[in-house]
């Protein structure tokens, strides 16, 4: 696999990765997946197309949830329960939600964090009140250059919860 980390992250809570497939954001969601528990808040940020629903593809792969994991963009939010003894997988869409955290809370996100993994496409301004301590992955791809398929993921830890948590697995 051909990710690969920098030698040194800006700081000590992020992780700088490059994806040069589809295929390598889906096993990025995968491996991603191991560290997860319940309760914890992924936000993902990058431009359309950049790879956010294939990322959580992987994610749903890796923890083992029930149903195809696509885009929410018209029903805003997917309960993906666990085939197993693991959390559910709530995968949120908030690119048509103009409000902040009031139009989330009809989702109940609030309520559902405790036992589910939530992952958040286009939260930036909406859920950071759910929870201090969160994971946000930006992907950025050369915007213009629809033939190009590298990415470049930042994953950052936020909060006690990911301050000893190994990122650098990640790219292993």
């Amino acid at each position: 696999m051909a990710m690969e980390a920098p030698a040194a992250p800006h700081n000590a809570g992020d992780l700088e990765l490059t994806v040069t497939s589809p295929d390598q954001m889906r096993e990025l969601g995968r491996r991603l997946a191991k560290l997860l528990r319940a309760g914890d808040l992924l936000m993902l940020s990058g431009e359309l197309g950049a790879g956010k629903t294939t990322l959580t593809r992987g994610l749903g792969e890796g923890m083992g949830v029930r149903g195809a994991v696509t885009s929410p963009t018209f029903v805003i939010a997917r309960v993906h329960p666990s085939l197993g003894d693991g959390p559910p997988l709530v995968h949120v869409d908030a690119y048509r939600l103009s409000g902040g955290l009031d139009e989330m809370e009809d989702l109940d996100l609030d309520v559902s964090l405790p036992e589910s993994v939530i992952v958040v496409e286009w939260g930036e301004g909406k859920v950071e009140e759910l929870t201090e301590e969160r994971l946000q992955v930006v992907i950025h791809r050369a915007v213009g250059d629809t033939t190009d398929e590298v990415r470049h993921v930042t994953v950052t830890g936020l909060g006690e919860r990911w301050a000893a948590v190994d990122l650098s697995v990640l790219s292993a």
